[in-house]
C-alpha cells in the first residue's frame, strides 16, 4: 500500500495532517551525530508527530509509529510513503 507525501513548508503543528514531512531548519544538529534527525512527520495512519533520522528520510530504514494507539510500519520510497507487507 501505498500513501502520498506532502511537503510542510512552513512550521505551523496544526496543518500536519497524515503523511506531511516537515525538513528540519537545522537537520542533522540533534540526535546521533551518525545519524541525526532531519524531520518531522506525522503518521500516514493515525497522524502523530514524530522525529526521523536522515536515513530513515533517505528510505534506507524503516519507521514504526510511536503512538499509542497506531503500530503502522512503513518507509519513505521517492516522494510517496510505502507500507512495510505483513509477513
Amino acid at each position: 500500500m501505498v500513501a502520498e507525501l506532502n511537503l510542510l513548508e512552513v512550521w505551523i503543528p496544526e496543518q500536519m495532517q497524515p503523511g506531511t514531512l516537515f525538513l528540519l531548519e537545522q537537520a542533522g544538529q540533534q540526535g546521533k551525530v551518525e545519524n541525526p534527525f532531519w524531520a518531522v512527520l506525522a503518521c500516514p495512519s493515525c497522524g502523530s508527530l514524530g522525529l526521523i533520522t536522515r536515513q530513515q528520510y533517505a528510505g534506507i530504514e524503516a519507521m514504526i509509529c510511536g503512538s499509542n494507539v497506531c503500530s503502522a510500519e512503513y518507509y519513505l520510497e521517492a516522494e510517496t510513503i510505502r507500507y512495510r507487507p505483513v509477513n
